[in-house]
């Protein structure tokens, strides 16, 4: 059976991403971060999506980094904006070099563990905003790697990334249809009791599954009381 690391916040991309490759037939492993993230309740997801698949779930504690990264809504005392997620905005979410260094660690563990794939949850509606997110550092990173790690781990290991080119609602669509439950993932970069139902993050949920045509599970402050 093939092996995966795929990287997975517990937010509805990365669950979806998950889902796919356990139905694709790989043997799992999650690797979550903590990386001193304010929302950091997404973990908890992360490890839950986990249980459900009945799969080897990690969290790598990064969060002494947090204090070095900073500029961002995510890891300083800079308030999380408001409003649509492709705002100029939304540009003070961007922490610096993420995806590098979370990919960085999965390659480590891939190796390690002798997987034939890394997995993340990139999308296509990502790229306005996080220039780790876009097709070019995708591709570049997977040459890097396959250099970093030549003559060790498995001589296929590769860098996967499904979602590239695809839209968040149709990860909606595609996760609905495998069977995700979207109620116990989580997006907001507030981290508070609920969704707020405000940010970016909350603004772009909320669309995918407007755009989908399907109903969407997810509990928003304010909503419902």
């Amino acid at each position: 059976m093939p092996k995966a690391i795929a990287i997975v916040s517990g937010g509805l991309d990365s669950t979806t991403l998950a889902y796919l490759l356990h139905t694709e037939g790989y043997q799992l492993h999650l690797l979550s971060f903590d990386y001193g993230q304010r929302h950091k309740k997404e973990l908890a997801y992360a490890e839950l999506c986990a249980k459900r698949l009945n799969v080897a779930f990690d969290i790598a504690d990064l969060s002494s980094l947090g204090r070095f990264l900073k500029g961002s809504a995510l890891t300083d005392t800079i308030p999380v904006p408001d409003g649509h997620y492709a705002a100029p905005t939304m540009a003070i979410t961007v922490v610096p070099n993420r995806n590098a260094l979370m990919l960085s660690v999965a390659y480590a563990v891939a190796v390690a563990e002798q997987a034939q794939v890394v997995a993340i949850g990139v999308h296509a509606g990502d790229h306005f905003i996080y220039p780790d997110c876009r097709l070019e550092f995708i591709t570049s990173f997977d040459k890097m790697q396959r250099i970093a790690t030549e003559g060790f781990g498995d001589p296929h290991l590769r860098l996967e990334a499904p979602f590239m080119h695809l839209g968040k609602h149709q990860i909606v669509q595609l996760g609905t249809a495998l069977q995700v439950p979207f109620a116990d993932t989580w997006s907001c970069y507030k981290g508070e009791k609920l969704h707020c139902g405000t940010c970016g993050t909350c603004f772009e949920r909320k669309e995918a599954f407007e755009l989908a045509g399907i109903p969407d599970p997810t509990a928003y402050a304010g909503e419902g009381d």
